[in-house]
């Protein structure tokens, strides 16, 4: 019976996970109708007598239940135990040797169990054949406060947002389900809004946010305090908006501006090209230079190739290729070269990296200027947005996320091309047709309000 039920598990891929800090059965109930299928459990020796009902009654609700281990002890001894307690699956998380994965893998080929990595960005298997790829590494997102209470300013004089978006949209470029696994700022209070943020930040651009609360939330959840319930409402309710929609997971990026960035050379750094292009709201497409293909650029109208000097004869021919059929390229200055992690934990730039960067942002700014590269945002200054295409082109969807702590309104948006149908998409389920018109850049909609996250379809 137990292995049937397994097999009742969703795969991998499909996913969404929690971080859970509770053995006792009963908070089960907390998952119960809501989308979190996938529970990530320290694995400890205090826990080895619960793990196993609790293993079994998370099964038996088609959940899976993950055991992770950090290094330390013999990671393949802690995994079979831990599949010995029932578990679905094992989380290597941290910083192990290299090869340890593998040892695990093959240690666990007769329970057939899957086996996530959550590493350091640096070390993520991005050319690897597993469904799902992790990190631990993220900024909490958010508007970036100052310590005298203003907002610090970003590129465009607007509110800086801390964002995971361009260094996720990196990582999804190679096809992966993306997992994010970083916690709550410690000695923070983190509100209700902050955790809806953080879902959102990586929901629109395809990856997903482990839920992890702080323990102050923790703790009161599982007591079923009111407060704490309805925040957790809300989280579910957010969790429901993006997973209730699978079909948007299938939609590309959809903008005319790509950028040929590998993760050594600052794509997987916050902060970075792709954020302060975002920042502007400017769609755009993150480029591997491994995923370099004349296919990926194709509706493109602008590259930005910051990998000039370490391109193959094959991939600068894919270029050339670009530029001849009317493309606009801008490469980076001979002998520039984006800053690189100075280590494994630097996930952001600093301040002498940053104004190192304004030697090429300045051209790509320019080059940017104020042309539509596929949809144009008005009065959306605490925003961020993501513009994707279904395979078929009949059909758009932009992403929304405010990051401020007050609902943002009468937000403007234009679209190339002559678009027929808007419909707005909230968490509070309430689907909404809105009116488009014409304009000198194609469509333009306007949209009313935006609490926390939303998206708008046309086709």
């Amino acid at each position: 019976m137990l292995f049937a039920l397994v097999l009742a598990l969703a795969a991998p891929a499909d996913w969404v996970p929690a971080r859970w800090k509770s053995l006792e059965t009963k908070t089960l109930e907390l998952v119960s109708g809501t989308p979190i299928n996938c529970l990530l459990l320290e694995w400890n020796a205090a826990g080895k007598t619960q793990l196993p009902g609790f293993a079994a009654a998370a099964t038996g609700r088609s959940v899976a239940t993950l055991a992770v281990i950090r290094p330390g002890a013999d990671p393949v001894e802690a995994a079979r135990d831990a599949m010995r307690a029932k578990v679905s699956g094992i989380v290597l998380e941290g910083d192990f040797p290299a090869g340890t994965a593998g040892r695990v893998r093959d240690s666990l080929a007769d329970f057939k169990a899957p086996v996530i990595e959550i590493t350091a960005r640096s070390a993520m298997k991005l050319d690897s054949s597993s469904p799902v790829v992790g990190t631990n590494q993220g900024v909490w997102p958010g508007i970036q406060v100052l310590k005298d209470g203003a907002a610090k300013a970003g590129p465009s004089g607007s509110p800086w947002i801390d964002t995971n978006s361009g260094f996720l949209r990196a990582a999804g470029a190679f096809g992966h389900t993306v997992w994010l696994g970083n916690l709550p700022p410690p000695n923070t209070v983190v509100t209700g809004d902050r955790y809806l943020q953080a879902i959102g930040d990586a929901a629109t651009a395809g990856a997903r946010w482990i839920i992890a609360l702080d323990d102050d939330f923790s703790r009161r959840l599982y007591q079923n305090d009111a407060s704490a319930l309805r925040d957790w409402r809300r989280i579910t309710e957010l969790l429901k908006f993006y997973e209730g929609h699978a079909d948007w997971r299938s939609f590309r990026p959809a903008g005319r501006l790509a950028v040929v960035q590998s993760a050594e050379n600052g794509a997987f750094l916050s902060g970075g090209i792709l954020d302060m292009i975002g920042a502007r709201h400017t769609p755009v497409r993150a480029v591997p230079p491994q995923k370099l293909t004349q296919e990926v650029l194709a509706g493109a109208s602008m590259t930005v190739d910051v990998e000039s000097d370490s391109l193959s004869a094959e991939q600068r021919d894919v270029l050339r290729s670009f530029t001849r059929s009317g493309g606009t390229l801008l490469s980076a200055p001979k002998g520039w070269k984006s800053p690189a992690p100075s280590t494994p934990d630097q996930i952001t730039l600093d301040e002498k990296e940053l104004k190192r960067l304004d030697e090429i942002w300045h051209d790509i700014n320019a080059m940017i200027g104020r042309r539509n590269l596929g949809a144009r945002l008005f009065n959306v200054s605490t925003m961020l947005s993501n513009l994707l295409t279904s395979a078929d082109g009949k059909e758009l969807l932009v992403h929304l996320v405010n990051y401020a702590s007050y609902p943002v309104d009468s937000i403007t948006v234009h679209l190339l091309g002559d678009w027929k149908h808007a419909r707005l998409y909230t968490p509070d389920g309430k689907e909404r047709e809105l009116e488009v018109y014409k304009n000198d850049e194609g469509t333009g909609v306007d949209i009313d309000l935006v609490s926390v996250c939303a998206t708008l379809r046309l086709e």
